[in-house]
């Protein structure tokens, strides 16, 4: 099998294209460039603007576009450092096994703790470092829009590293080819399937917490800064249908042009990575990744700097290796790697040295409280996980195994899965309410809007990834539906169903702060669980219960998680994997 390249990025064209207009295409590029810069520029002014424990916000349609801007610019920066994050951990933990027996626990853990958890102590403490400038809230929205994004990112990067064939590996050895290269040529093509879907997700689950990221009340502080997330909380507080109305049609119309002009791109450039050794597959299309192969300045641009990069040509000789250099690096990266293990290690220490002062003085008793709490959460986070496996499982199949299909649904799916959930509880309780069913149930429903997408995204890639001399020979032997799905379909897509169902969980624990305690009718309504018990802690500024709470969601994932798990992980590398 190869990982082979369907087309280049920048000039080659489709046979039978419309010629190119590159004067048109180029003007458009400048004009996109300009407005990207005018956009960073108004978002560093906001940064400088002095520190205002919150702000006035105008209801008003015309502040939307403003609003609309501001959360979209926090959301991409948020999404940078997630994309980083994710592929320096993700990649550290699948080639150092030492590392991976503390960064995968660490993983799980950081998934699941809600956002509330850690809230306090960042917002207080970022403000202390600038006291005098929104660069601490600033800073604070985007690292708490950065949680919802980045835990499923490494997820998949990591996965996808452990997946990659055994022969494909055994070819850059071949080779010889060095950490970068093979990160390059291999390991990032390979990956990239799953890191577009997931990145989808990623700013999906971003924007499930927006209003919590950008307006949130801390004892008798309220901080708020401007964006939509603020706009929606504002307009829910005050009920003002109108203003949630048009925080809805502004927030869906971001979301489809995010779509149009990047994902959609994405989604047909990552084709050219999937992994097979023959058959003709059905390819996507996006009119702006067709636009942008005819713009001669991009051409030019990759002309330079592969000129100046000197790729290595086809069927050229590998260099041969000074003497003692590989080991030289092997070693270099084997200290530096124990060293950043070290301090990960010490700092976790500091961390547990802390956290034990701050738990003193809460008694036994509170302790079995909370530990029943979290029992009764995990019991609802599964039952939302398999409820959504239900639906997401023969839907994401339907729409990665057809891009006609995936073209047509994917603007509704990423508008559905991003938009903030929390505004719809409202309405889902009044429902359940009505119907005569308790938020104890009704909880699950709560969480199940915001962690079905993660199940979706995952097996839409896992399907989009799958080979298509597979299906083919399916079709061949006339292997009916029911066959097809039990031979072929699902063992394929497992892999990436269980990333889904990781990251699901993990959502549905940090959903839960907001699916066990909902405010309706002018009252806060809460249930038995250890979600309800965060919020309120976090609203009565009770660190201490706070604490304790985090750690009993901590325990129970970090242990489930290896019971389970990381058991039907190890099952999908070994009896479902492609490359076995």
């Amino acid at each position: 099998m190869e990982v082979r390249p369907r087309r280049t990025w920048g000039g080659s064209r489709r046979p039978g294209a419309a010629a190119p207009t590159p004067l048109g295409v180029d003007l458009l590029l400048g004009l996109a460039v300009a407005a990207l810069l005018a956009g960073a520029a108004g978002f560093a002014h906001e940064w400088r603007q002095p520190y205002r424990a919150a702000v006035s916000i105008d209801l008003s349609p015309w502040a939307l576009p403003r609003y609309t801007l501001l959360s979209l610019a926090r959301g991409l920066v948020a999404y940078l450092l997630s994309l980083s994050f994710s592929l320096v951990y993700g990649w550290w933990a699948a080639k150092d096994r030492r590392a991976e027996r503390v960064l995968l626990p660490l993983l799980d853990v950081l998934q699941s703790i809600p956002v509330l958890g850690f809230m306090p102590g960042l917002v207080l403490a970022l403000v202390a470092l600038f006291p005098r400038s929104n660069v601490g809230l600033e800073l604070a929205a985007i690292l708490m829009i950065f949680t919802g994004q980045a835990w499923n990112l490494a997820f998949s990067f990591h996965g996808s590293l452990c997946a990659i064939p055994p022969e494909l590996n055994e070819v850059t050895r071949l080779y010889r080819f060095d950490w970068l290269e093979r990160l390059r040529w291999l390991e990032l093509p390979f990956a990239t399937t799953g890191l577009v879907w997931n990145s989808m997700m990623s700013m999906a689950g971003g924007w499930f917490f927006l209003m919590i990221s950008e307006a949130f009340v801390l004892g008798d502080r309220d901080f708020r800064l401007p964006g939509l997330g603020s706009y929606m909380s504002v307009a829910v507080a005050q009920g003002n249908v109108g203003a949630m109305l048009g925080a809805v049609v502004a927030m869906t119309l971001m979301i489809v042009a995010l779509d149009r002009l990047l994902w959609r791109p994405l989604v047909v450039w990552a084709q050219r990575f999937r992994v097979e050794e023959g058959g003709a597959a059905e390819e996507a299309h996006s009119l702006v990744l067709d636009a942008l192969r005819r713009s001669r300045l991009l051409e030019a641009l990759r002309g330079a700097l592969t000129r100046r990069r000197g790729p290595r040509r086809a069927g050229s000789p590998p260099p041969e290796p000074q003497p003692g250099s590989g080991e030289t690096l092997s070693r270099l990266g084997s200290v530096g790697a124990t060293v950043l293990l070290a301090v990960l290690a010490g700092a976790l220490a500091l961390g547990a040295w802390r956290l034990a002062m701050l738990l003193a003085p809460v008694s036994l008793r509170e302790w079995g409280g909370i530990v029943l709490r979290g029992v009764a959460t995990l019991a609802r986070v599964l039952a939302a996980v398999a409820t959504g496996t239900l639906w997401a499982l023969p839907a994401g199949l339907a729409i990665g195994l057809s891009p006609r299909l995936a073209g047509r649904l994917q603007p509704l799916v990423q508008v559905v899965a991003s938009f903030p959930a929390p505004m719809l509880f409202p309405l889902v309780v009044a429902f359940l309410h009505a119907a005569g069913v308790s938020l104890g149930w009704g909880s699950i429903a709560l969480m199940l809007l915001g962690t079905q997408w993660y199940i979706l995204f995952n097996v839409v890639a896992g399907a989009t990834a799958m080979p298509a001399d597979l299906r083919e020979a399916a079709r061949s032997y006339r292997l009916p539906l029911r066959d097809r799905l039990r031979v072929l379909y699902v063992p394929a897509v497992f892999p990436y169903l269980v990333t889904g169902w990781v990251t699901a969980a993990g959502g549905a624990w940090n959903a839960s702060i907001v699916s066990e305690a909902v405010s309706f009718r002018g009252e806060t309504l809460a249930t038995f669980g250890l979600g309800a018990r965060i919020s309120d802690a976090a609203a009565r500024a009770d660190f201490s219960e706070l604490a304790a709470s985090v750690v009993v969601m901590a325990v129970i994932v970090v242990l489930f998680n290896r019971m389970v798990w990381r058991r039907l992980q190890r099952t999908a590398s070994t009896r479902f994997s492609l490359a076995k």
